[in-house]
């Protein structure tokens, strides 16, 4: 049996920095992933792909701000069980709860935050009959090591964020890089939409708007891609790879029968503190929802910042919280 006062529900950069604000109150953590090592999506996802709203960090890359945050939380030791998944949560008579993983691993603490992220999450698929036949064989979903794409003709296909990034990122990799979308905007950041015109206009990559692809086409292995434009009809493109970036489907999982208030596939909580509608529980990150939400990592860490301070009145209500600057103190004077 595994006891802590927050028991932090993902291990994603946001559930990593709530461990640090917790260490700076005294306050004990133990992080729960069904993943097999902290990061959550950061790890698991896109290690290589780079960040760029860090504050201090003009660009780092996924993987590295992990190493940086569980640098920053090594001095307050929390606890990891990797691996599983949280199934259970039950009050008990104390005021505690007890979460039962699913290896049957439990846990007991007052406060639970949940910081899963997008929860279980698979990704969007497009519309292709024959998409299954070349996964794995030209056909991916996530970009985890950029390198399998090293002087290769690559096509990538969305409008969001992940699509403008690694169309940048691979401009200097692939031997050619196609984006294609459907529109003529981009639901992406400004900055990123206007680097990928900018990479078209000077030839660096190719971008077909106002287009999808439809169909793909190869032996044992993709090597071509149908592209369906408005302007042409449909047009065949030779290609090594086939990336569509459409986003992950969320799906909140055993959270979902927690008795906490969802509204589509997030979870909602009060701003003042991010905490839900059971008293002891939060919920911090990507699977929280409420007016005004940006899905950012450094809102995220903001969530996590006025949790923690909310579980410490929530832990000790007879305790004055004198909050203290790390400035003055150093982190070792609070591990």
């Amino acid at each position: 049996m595994i006891e802590t006062d927050i028991l932090i529900i993902g291990a994603g950069p946001c559930g990593l920095f709530s461990v640090f604000e917790a260490g700076l109150l005294k306050l004990r953590c133990h992080l729960i992933d069904s993943l097999a090592e902290p990061g959550g999506q950061l790890t698991e996802i896109y290690p290589k792909k780079p960040i760029y709203d860090i504050p201090g960090y003009p660009s780092i890359l996924a993987g590295e701000l992990v190493d940086r945050l569980m640098e920053q939380i090594e001095p307050f030791k929390p606890g990891f069980t990797l691996g599983e998944r949280a199934e259970t949560i039950e009050k008990m008579e104390d005021g505690r709860f007890k979460l039962i993983t699913s290896r049957g691993t439990v846990h007991l603490a007052p406060i639970i935050a949940i910081a899963g992220g997008l929860g279980c999450f698979e990704p969007r698929k497009p519309p292709i009959g024959n998409i299954s036949d070349f996964e794995d064989k030209g056909v991916e979903y996530i970009i985890k090591d950029p390198e399998l794409y090293r002087d290769k003709k690559v096509v990538l296909a969305g409008g969001g964020d992940s699509a403008l990034d690694w169309t940048i990122f691979l401009a200097d990799i692939a031997s050619e890089v196609s984006l294609i979308h459907r529109r003529t905007s981009f639901r992406g950041a400004l900055d990123s939409a206007e680097k990928v015109h900018d990479l078209a206009s000077a030839g660096k990559i190719k971008l077909i708007t106002n287009a999808q692809v439809v169909g793909l086409n190869g032996n044992g292995r993709l090597n071509e891609v149908v592209i369906k434009t408005k302007e042409e009809g449909e047009i065949l493109k030779q290609t090594d790879h086939f990336v569509p970036l459409f986003g992950l489907s969320p799906k909140l999982g055993p959270i979902a029968d927690w008795g906490l208030t969802i509204n589509k596939n997030a979870i909602e909580v009060n701003t003042l503190d991010y905490s839900t509608n059971v008293p002891g529980i939060y919920a911090i990150g990507d699977i929280n929802t409420y007016s005004g939400k940006l899905k950012l990592i450094l809102c995220g860490f903001h969530e996590g910042t006025m949790m923690v301070q909310s579980a410490f009145k929530h832990i000790y209500p007879d305790k004055k919280l004198s909050f203290k600057y790390t400035t003055v103190n150093g982190v070792e004077g609070f591990a």
